[in-house]
């Protein structure tokens, strides 16, 4: 088992030999790496695959030994400041490593199909599995300065996939906005890091919660300057957790494609922020009045993020201020000291909307090559409905998703949520009547979205594949008598009925 253990610095650095020969392949040999280019998203899932295999051995390990490993070596040596690199082997990590992992690989097998006719196909994989290594290397980092290195590489690689098609003016603006909420709060994040170096001359985790603990019972330290300190340290969380109120980037990112939304906006990316308190949380804990400060913005994010959610016509920016509630519900459980349940709702609640979006995809991707609108207007659920026949299986998907995300049994997020609801009732019954209000929101806004998509009937005209409206009243349907030959004539591949 040691020498597994021994191994694990590669988990970050196997899928980065794709987006390295990608760019030399694009410099060197434009047109044969174009040629080849389903075998590029081929090798990213492979070495994705190989990431997912060694990270579930090593949570199997964890699991029966229960053991800790780190290993660490110096970088930077001068008189007594030594700066370390190194990786961290722990629950946390593995879950974490084995979540990324698995979630990277169903949504590159979605790409490889809904990016195939982009002319970006190769940087899309090239980001994609750059993005996957920020991830990998952030989740294994042994101490704060190696968080921040990787945590910087998150933020790049998250402003080049929202602002993937930059020929739009919307996503170029996303990405500007993305990038610069992002930049006030690994500001904070940095300045929180250098007074904790301050206060206690070590960044490694175990030293600098050691240290911490023992300054705090000498009384040794000034508490008003540790409570800044860690209020610095939770605002990088909040800003790439899209936490009130630096949470107005998320919304805008939905200009990137859907698997992008799908990977970094439901899943890894906006996690960053909980994997962050969740590892500090040993020290939040012994520092007053930061705990009521989490619990505090988590539950004013569930709240805000559920009623923003009711009003929206996007899918996908409806799904993504429901990603921000459900965020608020990870960081109130951290703030009131309910780690594993934190954990298990990052989990569930990632896997359930990473279907929700990929759903949201496919009904995205049938409103623009089907029905013929725009993309300003394809992902409008005003303009949607009646879709149950003719994507079932999208349909079928969707709709457990929907019925995971409110909480019914016995699907996943009925646990983690349900046990995050019954802590808020021991830590305050007024936390506890607002989470619940906003549970039962989240069920009205997904009903809404699954009702508007798939039920019903289409309310708007048709417009064919020529981009012309048709004008006769039959076209009010989609599925209008006039135009359903022209339909069948020029995709077969539909079923509808005369």
């Amino acid at each position: 088992m040691e020498q597994t253990y021994q191994y694990a610095w590669i988990l970050p650095f196997v899928p980065l030999p794709v987006p390295m020969l990608i760019g030399a392949g694009l410099l060197l040999f434009p047109r044969g790496t174009k040629n080849l280019r389903r075998m590029w998203s081929f090798q990213s899932i492979l070495l994705l695959s190989i990431v997912m295999g060694f990270s579930i051995y090593l949570s199997i390990q964890q699991i029966n030994k229960g053991s800790i490993y780190q290993y660490v070596w110096s970088w930077i040596l001068n008189n007594d400041f030594s700066l370390e690199f190194g990786y961290l082997i722990d629950p946390l990590t593995s879950i974490m490593s084995i979540l990324i992992t698995t979630v990277g690989i169903m949504v590159l097998i979605y790409s490889d199909s809904y990016m195939a006719h982009d002319q970006g196909y190769l940087r899309f994989f090239a980001y994609m599995s750059f993005f996957s290594v920020a991830m990998l290397g952030l989740v294994t980092s042994s101490n704060l300065i190696q968080i921040y290195l990787f945590w910087e590489l998150v933020g790049l690689c998250s402003y080049l996939l929202i602002g993937f098609w930059f020929t739009r003016p919307g996503a170029a603006n996303a990405c500007q906005k993305a990038f610069v909420t992002n930049r006030v709060g690994d500001f904070g994040l940095l300045l929180g890091i250098l007074g904790f170096y301050w206060i206690t001359g070590s960044f490694e985790f175990r030293e600098l919660f050691e240290i911490l603990n023992n300054l705090i019972s000498s009384n040794q330290v000034n508490f008003l300057f540790l409570t800044l300190c860690a209020a610095l340290l939770f605002v990088g969380a909040i800003a790439k957790s899209a936490q009130f109120p630096l949470h107005v980037w998320l919304p805008d990112a939905m200009e990137g494609p859907t698997p992008i939304s799908a990977l970094i906006h439901a899943a890894t990316m906006v996690a960053a922020g909980i994997f962050l308190v969740a590892r500090l949380l040993p020290l939040f804990i012994v520092i007053p009045y930061i705990m009521s400060f989490i619990s505090l913005i988590g539950i004013m994010t569930v709240f805000l993020g559920a009623t923003l959610a009711l009003a929206q016509q996007d899918i996908k920016r409806c799904l993504a201020y429901s990603t921000m509630s459900q965020l608020g519900y990870m960081m109130l459980a951290l703030g009131m000291g309910s780690y594993r349940s934190a954990l298990f709702h990052l989990i569930t609640h990632a896997y359930s909307k990473a279907l929700l979006f990929l759903g949201s995809g496919s009904v995205i991707y049938s409103m623009e090559t089907i029905v013929g609108y725009s993309p300003d207007k394809s992902q409008n659920m005003v303009l949607m409905g009646g879709f149950r026949k003719h994507v079932p299986i999208t349909k079928g998907a969707f709709l457990l998703g929907t019925l995971s995300l409110c909480g019914i049994p016995p699907l996943a997020c009925f646990w983690s949520k349900d046990e995050i609801l019954h802590d808020s009732w021991l830590y305050s019954p007024i936390v506890a009547l607002i989470a619940w209000a906003a549970a039962g929101l989240t069920a009205f806004y997904m009903f809404r979205i699954y009702l508007l998509t798939f039920e019903g009937h289409l309310s708007v005209r048709f417009q064919n594949y020529s981009g012309k409206k048709e004008n006769s009243l039959d076209s009010i349907s989609l599925w209008g008598k006039k135009s359903s030959k022209e339909i069948n004539r020029n995709f077969p591949f539909l079923p509808i009925d005369e």
